[in-house]
């Protein structure tokens, strides 16, 4: 039997993160069980109220945050704070497919633009590797606006 996974990513500012990322994947920012929001609703201030209302108090040190894939197929990634500061290379990074079934200057094309956006949403642009028949197709490196690596591909 197979099984779903959740992607969890240590942070500092899980609201920022997840705003950045439900941009760039397209997913959405649920909110809190039984709440029905409106389009032009912001789903962290709706959390903040239902929180609230349940009587508990949160930190900053506690704040948590998920995005979802709206169609159901991709996983659900989760934000949680952590005290202690991103030190080195991630040893897992998430590849964002930004060209899927396009080659050569068509995909590397697709990658440029995916690339700008996501830099005007605050992600970095670390390096681009070029196509090289037969093994490589072509990628960008970036990181997002906490400098965790990630790949257009």
């Amino acid at each position: 039997m197979s099984r779903t996974v959740q992607v969890t990513v240590d942070c500092h500012d899980p609201v920022k993160l997840a705003r950045f990322w439900a941009e760039a994947l397209g997913y959405i920012i649920p909110g809190p069980p039984g709440v029905r929001l409106g389009d032009d609703q912001d789903p962290f201030a709706a959390w903040k109220e239902f929180i609230a209302n349940l009587g508990i108090e949160l930190g900053s040190e506690n704040m948590r945050a998920a995005i979802e894939d709206p169609d159901q197929v991709g996983p659900r990634v989760f934000f949680q704070t952590v005290p202690e500061p991103k030190t080195v290379k991630n040893r897992l990074h998430l590849d964002v497919r930004a060209a899927p079934g396009l080659d050569g200057d068509e995909r590397m094309a697709a990658l440029e633009a995916e690339s700008l956006r996501l830099t005007e949403l605050g992600a970095t642009r670390l390096r681009r590797v070029d196509p090289d028949p037969p093994l490589e197709r072509g990628f960008i490196v970036m990181a997002d606006p906490e400098d965790n690596e990630f790949c257009l591909d």
